[in-house]
């Protein structure tokens, strides 16, 4: 046998989570040969041998939660920014998150929708009639590693009805429906959304069960950020279960957490409510990434009227001292129905990730930069037009342990990759999983951590042939060293590879060794 690739002598961790096996696995074209180990050491001939002696081999990470959906599409700025996932054994990411899609939209709408979408996704971002244009697109762009996608609800509500603080007509339902039927057709992977986030919090629960039903016609998940992740994260965790109960579709919680001081402890009760749930024969998982920081936009900490009407409709307001006046109101007292990150924690809570025309602010807290914070960060979005990304120190670490070690768990890092300091969960979040969670504090065998990075995501997407080292599989590889491997980023430097990555390989090409890309872009766009 002729491989174009061998991987010898190594320990493979084969994604089910089953004890690793001494193992070789050889690589023809893009697919995986497993073989026994030659008692000799010669194995067959092979193109390319990686030495794997005190390795361990494990499928491609698949990261369950990505916002990558532009980062490949935005030229050679953003070209650190769509590497780090990849350096750190990411071979496939789901897009699509939190309501925020790429596509689909009405042809009218497309050009406000590139206006709002700036600030989502970091730059002059494309909006795509449908699936075949995002996946078109991303064709005509070489990339390392794979890509599929989510549909946003906010995406298709900013699609069809816009931006505007109201319910949808039946007429536009039935558009949005028409638009998300079209997307699954064509191999999207499921619906999401992020029901904090204007336009999807302009939808009510109703809304979203009329969606979810299509994609349950398709055996696709409903994938959400919760209306509340803090003070009200149980109420929001049953909307989402009366969605799933009521449409047919299996629920995905993306990023499962309990965020401000009024929520810490909560994991308590929400993840034996989840546990219940899936006994009583609903099919529900989560998400987690392995930070006590969560990351958004700035105007996002902002009452959702403000940003009725979109981007513009948002400058205007805060061009206006009444509005701001309101809006100071409005985080002191709260809303009905919203998510007060500010009010759950405050200004001194809130640092700058990133912010173009004035990156001498990132890493600095809202507070640090002085006067009435309401009036600092109403002058900052004026001036970024929108586009200010921020850190929330909003978790606690029991809280986190808790969810990453709970049965129903899988990664996702919820990375951001837009420009100043991102989030490090961009660059950081797999190895360190397996570094300091699996590693140091042994909060699962390094078999347990890779399946929830792997087989379980796969099979939870539907990415047949992924996250599996089986005869036939799909050749998206990792090689990793478990005695040394770490996540590298930090906050002041939050793109830093990780250490103990040996290769990277998608495809069945090599396509980063020891923290390097080596220049293979075999990456494809994965439609189901």
């Amino acid at each position: 046998m002729n491989l174009d690739l061998l991987l010898a002598g190594g320990l493979v961790a084969d994604g089910t989570g089953a004890p690793s096996r001494r193992a070789d696995v050889g690589v023809v074209g893009d697919r995986i040969v497993l073989l026994p180990p030659e008692p000799d050491g010669q194995g067959p001939d092979a193109a390319e041998v990686i030495d794997c002696a005190g390795l361990v081999v494990t499928p491609g990470f698949i990261d369950v939660h990505t916002h990558s959906d532009a980062a490949t599409l935005l030229g050679e700025h953003a070209a650190a920014l769509a590497a780090a996932p990849v350096l750190m054994g990411v071979t496939t990411e789901i897009a699509g998150n939190c309501g925020s899609s790429l596509f689909p939209a009405l042809p009218e709408r497309l050009d406000a929708m590139r206006e709002s979408s700036r600030a989502t996704f970091g730059g002059e971002v494309p909006i795509f009639r449908d699936y075949g244009g995002f996946a078109a697109a991303h064709r005509a762009t070489p990339r390392p590693n794979h890509l599929t996608s989510l549909v946003g609800h906010g995406t298709l509500r900013a699609g069809v009805v816009g931006y505007a603080d109201r319910p949808a007509t039946p007429d536009e339902l039935d558009t949005m429906c028409a638009l998300l039927d079209e997307a699954l057709a064509a191999g999207a992977a499921g619906l999401s959304t992020g029901l904090i986030y204007t336009p999807g919090t302009y939808g009510d629960t109703a809304e979203v069960v009329a969606l979810a039903k299509v994609a349950a016609r398709y055996g696709r998940p409903y994938v959400t950020h919760l209306r509340d992740e803090m003070s009200r994260v149980e109420e929001a965790l049953e909307e989402a279960v009366e969605i799933a109960r009521k449409s047919g579709a299996a629920l995905q919680i993306s990023h499962h957490k309990t965020a401000g001081k009024h929520a810490w402890g909560r994991t308590e009760r929400t993840l034996p409510r989840i546990a219940e749930l899936r006994a009583s024969g609903l099919d529900v998982t989560c998400d987690v990434y392995p930070y006590t920081e969560g990351s958004t936009t700035l105007s996002a900490m902002l009452p959702p009227w403000a940003n009725d009407g979109g981007t513009e409709a948002l400058l205007a307001r805060l061009r206006d001292g009444g509005e701001r006046a309101r809006m100071r109101a409005a985080i002191a007292d709260g809303v009905p129905g919203w998510e007060n990150t500010v009010g759950n924690g405050g200004w001194d809570r809130i640092s700058i990730a990133g912010a173009p025309r004035h990156p001498e602010l990132e890493g600095r807290t809202i507070a640090e930069l002085g006067g009435d914070p309401l009036d600092t960060v109403a002058d900052l979005l004026i001036a970024e037009r929108g586009q200010v990304t921020i850190i929330s120190h909003s978790m606690r670490e029991d809280d986190v342990v808790r969810v990453l070690g709970s049965e129903f768990s899988m990664i996702g890092s919820d990375g951001v990759p837009k420009p100043g300091h991102p989030h490090p969960r961009l660059a950081g979040t797999f190895p360190r999983v397996l570094g300091r969670y699996a590693r140091e504090q042994g909060l699962f065998p390094l078999e347990k951590a890779v399946h929830k990075m792997t087989g379980m995501a796969a099979e939870r997407f539907g990415l047949t042939g992924r996250g599996v080292v089986r005869d036939g599989a799909h050749a998206d590889l990792v090689v990793l060293n478990p005695v040394t491997v770490a996540d590298g980023a930090t906050y002041a430097e939050p793109l830093l590879p990780p250490v103990g990555l040996h290769a990277v390989i998608a495809a069945g090409q090599v396509v980063a060794r020891d923290g390097v890309l080596t220049g293979a872009l075999p990456g494809r766009i994965v439609s189901l």
